[in-house]
């Protein structure tokens, strides 16, 4: 299965229904999920020192970046996962961006809804395809 079938079962856990979860958590998991992902991405580039990492990572993890992959992956999102993405933006977060307008924000919470939603159905070969669309729409 995936990453979160084998923490359930090495944890006694149990198996939930994913659509029994609400959008902010999802976005919570998903928050971590990207930022391991995107992480992993960046110290593979090449082993530095941690500042520059820490620099390399907030291209891709700061609101502003993934509101704008948040535009790049909506074209290819079949309709389950445009729809949880629209649940993931109409959410009410307990939190205000820093950096970042209140759409860019509520555009990351979504794009961090999806990558939970994902997550915990373990289909982690599509998180990372909209990940990989993301990057790409950022590096151009």
């Amino acid at each position: 299965m995936g990453l979160n079938h084998d923490i359930i079962n090495s944890f006694n856990g149990k198996e939930v229904d994913v659509r029994t979860y609400s959008p902010l958590a999802f976005a919570y998991i998903g928050d971590d999920v990207f930022d391991l992902i995107i992480r992993t991405i960046v110290i593979n580039r090449g082993n530095t020192g941690p500042d520059k990492l820490h620099n390399t990572c907030i291209k891709y993890v700061s609101a502003v970046a993934q509101a704008n992959m948040y535009d790049a992956i909506m074209p290819v999102l079949d309709d389950e996962e445009a729809d949880v993405l629209r649940r993931g933006r109409n959410s009410k977060p307990h939190t205000k961006a820093k950096n970042a307008s209140s759409e860019e924000y509520m555009k990351a919470t979504a794009l961090e809804t999806l990558i939970g939603y994902l997550y915990l159905k373990d289909d982690m070969d599509r998180i990372f395809e909209l990940i990989h669309t993301g990057i790409d729409s950022i590096e151009d």
